[in-house]
């Protein structure tokens, strides 16, 4: 389907190869580099399609798609931008815009973004624009975590059930705070509680409550976590922990929005946002019968899975200068890394993920002497593993006994469910492919010729292993 597309992008080289891709998919494109352009070519013909920039050398381009979405709010707005942060992510959904690519952005994809907007040709209602210190520290600029931000940023006006998944210390309980902070619930308390520090018998009474006498040492009536977070968000860590029986209690409230205490009579109403977070496998644990298959598909509402800080390493060296930054700020002496040292960082498997990468940084802050933090200081304190991945004389055989070690502490189901061959495969095959793009700036063709293998097999492992290859 032809249609007029209306760009404006100061950066030349950008709206270059965008004009390029959009004119070989069949568009028309009118590119502009200033907002007082994009309106004199409004003003002219209002296009099928507006692809803008944020940063614009007049103005924010943020501002306008609110304004044009409240003008026009049929007209589809593409949001381009280089500030990839979740406060840019959320500003762009209740600017009104119909998608938000972080740059750098694959231009099949803008093509892809583009041709669904025509189809749909509409957006969503605009809102007022969050300001920008309303952010909560989720840090990453990688394209898993730009998923996440968006995920966050379409459903955070509403009040639909959330079950974050991921490893422990990904950042679960950031992202439920994000999804109440950035919501219309924000007035209201955040109330969390992890479902694996109760004792089983004090789960019900945890939750909803109990009236005196209730049980024995229940001296006086207690509200639960449901009447504290009245108006605001519940957050149900580790809830894949959560006991069977407890289970078909919280079912039949989030069935019929009401409880009663323990010991009680009297119904309450549950006024809450229901956040739920869980480092297990739930459809295993379901086909185990260790979890409600009901209740999950109740939590289930909107999935949002984080990814291992392994699976962004791009985000490694933001990470650990935020971490020293923050560190500083609390009294610890303020540090910066060298590039070695980063680069020893961004090798590390971490298999504590972001809260391992926080307490290392804590712990060099405070223990380095440098004010520069060198690469023997993190290998140091990293020990044998960090050593070996910062390029120390380890075999691949002793590599591959480390990874099948590692997953029979931390997943030993994989050792017997036939899926070992092809994560030990995927664990050299990432580092291999991530590096050969680092050493050929992007290029897949050449990637594919130095690994021995031909372009549409790399395209295809690049999509099977969510790799997404920078290119302009």
């Amino acid at each position: 389907m032809s249609a007029d597309i209306l760009l404006c992008d100061d950066d030349a080289a950008i709206r270059t190869v965008v004009a390029q891709a959009l004119r070989r998919a069949g568009h028309s494109v009118r590119a502009v580099t200033k907002l007082a352009e994009l309106d004199r070519a409004l003003s002219e013909r209002v296009p099928d399609v507006v692809v803008t920039d944020v940063v614009l050398p007049d103005g924010d381009g943020l501002d306008r798609a609110a304004a044009l979405s409240r003008d026009l709010p049929d007209l589809p707005i593409v949001i381009l931008s280089a500030r990839n942060t979740l406060s840019t992510a959320v500003r762009a959904a209740e600017a009104g815009a119909y998608e938000y690519l972080p740059k750098p952005f694959d231009l099949e994809t803008l093509a892809r973004t583009v041709s669904a907007a025509l189809a749909r040709k509409g957006g969503t209602p605009a809102g007022d624009d969050l300001e920008e210190d309303r952010a909560l520290p989720l840090i990453g600029r990688s394209p898993a975590m730009q998923e996440v931000y968006r995920i966050i940023a379409r459903v955070v006006s509403n009040d639909l059930t959330v079950l974050i998944s991921g490893e422990s210390g990904t950042g679960k309980e950031l992202v439920a705070r994000a999804f109440h902070e950035l919501g219309a619930r924000r007035a209201a308390p955040f109330v969390a509680i992890n479902m694996a520090a109760i004792p089983r018998d004090l789960i019900e009474a945890e939750l909803f409550g109990h009236e005196r006498g209730a049980f024995t040492g229940a001296a006086q009536r207690t509200a639960g976590r449901f009447e504290q977070a009245a108006g605001g968000t519940l957050f149900l860590d580790e809830i894949g922990d959560m006991p069977i029986e407890a289970q078909t209690r919280l079912l039949r409230v989030l069935q019929s929005g009401e409880f009663t205490t323990v010991g009680g009579s009297r119904t309450i109403r549950a006024d809450v946002r229901i956040v739920a977070a869980t480092n297990r496998d739930l459809t295993q644990s379901v086909a185990d019968g260790r979890f409600r298959e009901d209740l999950f598909y109740r939590l289930n509402v909107v999935p949002v899975a984080l990814p291992a800080l392994r699976e962004r390493r791009q985000d490694i060296a933001l990470l650990a200068r935020h971490f020293l930054d923050r560190a500083a700020e609390q009294g610890l002496p303020r540090k910066a890394l060298d590039a070695a040292a980063i680069a020893t960082l961004e090798a590390y498997d971490w298999p504590g993920n972001v809260r391992e990468l926080e307490n290392l940084m804590r712990r060099l802050a405070a223990l380095s002497r440098d004010e520069t933090i060198g690469q023997g200081d993190v290998a140091a304190i990293l020990g044998a593993a960090g050593a070996a991945s910062s390029g120390g004389d380890v075999s691949i055989d002793a590599a591959v006994r480390l990874l099948v070690d590692r997953l029979a502490r931390e997943a030993p189901a994989a050792l017997d469910d036939g899926t070992l061959y092809d994560r030990v495969v995927a664990a050299a095959e990432r580092p291999l492919i991530e590096a050969m793009l680092v050493r050929h700036a992007g290029n897949q063709l050449r990637v594919a010729r130095a690994i021995g293998i031909n372009r549409n097999t790399l395209r295809k492992r690049l999509d099977d292993l969510g790799i997404e290859p920078q290119r302009r």
